[in-house]
């Protein structure tokens, strides 16, 4: 507890010194805790786990939605199909079939089944009754709510739809949280696509284990159509469909990497420059009874204070930052919201933590390792 006391006491000695090292700190642990928000979204929104039994039936060599046309007769073959629990057919709109953030998307489906189909839907605002009643109604996903500043009541317009806002929805599925749903004849005829003509369908299997199985049975289904179709499980067809965006988060890789070896230098530079510049009252100190193991735990206190409130105001500030801004990147007619998470603030804190550390270590080597006589006389 001596240390600890010593150590805040240097550092607030040269107030404007330490505040500038924990702004760079901060800066650096933003730029880190961002880059590991879009890894952890991506990991999130792309791995498949024990719970995944949704499939995705896409019309073969086809990944924009607009090109993706699947007959709404479909729907009933499916549906036959051993494993098969559920099937709901949707038609997309979106704005943007390249990576970028700022996608509109419109998912048409029958409202009668929507619920049915997402129990885990909930209204937050406005009712589902008012989208079942209006055809031009939609349940906007939260995030794009927030994004757009839409609430219940409001009209807008976007790819050519004009919609009426009933209702601001949220879910488990990120997906639905960045998305419009629209009834399917009003999305069918405002985008020009045509009564009884889908994107794709979206198909609910008794267990995870029968994903594989189902999906071939579709395809083999449909193969000699005019319109045959590709189905994958929904977190391969996100991460075979979005591929542009997948490189993108992949490629921040390196920029979190660089970020951590900025914050690296950045406070063993200023511990050094502490050190340096108390060598004779270091040397006091240990005439006074401190050791050297004292000394150097007190430099070594000192970085990792750096380290730690530099790494708490910039984790911190970029998980306010994501939970307020709801950022969604869009490719494909797919979205990733990037949402802060606790996994990402405990792995900062402890990156925080360590490289406080470890850039003591030299600037505690210094500060120990001179000759006391010579300290002293200089």
């Amino acid at each position: 507890m001596k240390l600890l006391i010593l150590a805040l006491k240097n550092l607030t000695r040269h107030r404007l010194r330490s505040l500038l090292t924990i702004l760079g700190v901060a800066a650096g642990m933003f730029l880190y805790a961002a880059v590991q928000t879009m890894q952890h979204s991506l990991s999130e929104a792309t791995e498949a786990n024990a719970n995944d039994t949704t499939l995705v039936v896409y019309r073969e060599n086809r990944f924009c939605p607009t090109t993706s046309r699947l007959p709404e007769h479909y729907l009933p073959t499916i549906q036959r199909i051993e494993g098969v629990r559920e099937v709901i057919p949707i038609q997309i709109a979106v704005n943007n079939c390249g990576a970028s953030l700022d996608v509109i998307t419109f998912r048409g489906v029958p409202p009668e089944t929507l619920k049915q189909y997402n129990p885990g839907i909930n209204v937050l605002e406005g009712s589902y009754e008012d989208f079942t009643k209006r055809s031009d109604a939609a349940l906007v996903g939260v995030n794009f709510a927030q994004r757009r500043g839409l609430k219940p009541g409001d009209k807008f317009e976007a790819v050519g739809v004009n919609v009426y806002v009933a209702g601001i929805i949220s879910s488990d599925s990120p997906q639905d949280n960045n998305v419009a749903y629209v009834h399917l004849p009003f999305l069918q005829q405002a985008s020009r696509i045509g009564l009884g003509i889908v994107t794709q369908f979206n198909v609910r299997v008794d267990s995870a284990d029968q994903l594989d199985s189902v999906a071939a049975k579709i395809d083999e289904t449909f193969r000699a159509d005019q319109q045959p179709t590709n189905t994958r499980p929904e977190k391969a067809f996100f991460a075979e469909t979005a591929k542009q965006m997948i490189e993108l988060i992949g490629f921040t890789r390196w920029l979190g990497l660089g970020a951590v070896l900025a914050v690296l230098g950045l406070v063993a530079n200023a511990v050094l420059l502490i050190v340096r510049g108390r060598v004779k009252e270091t040397a006091i100190l240990q005439t006074l009874g401190f050791s050297r193991k004292a000394i150097a735990a007190m430099v070594m206190i000192e970085g990792i204070l750096l380290g730690l409130i530099g790494g708490v105001v910039g984790i911190f500030g970029s998980l306010i930052f994501f939970h307020f801004r709801a950022i969604t990147i869009g490719n494909e007619g797919l979205t990733l919201a990037l949402s802060p998470d606790p996994q990402v603030v405990l792995s900062g804190m402890t990156v925080a933590l360590l490289l406080g550390l470890l850039a003591s270590v030299y600037p505690a080597w210094k500060a120990t390792a001179r000759p006391l006589v010579n300290s002293l006389s200089s």
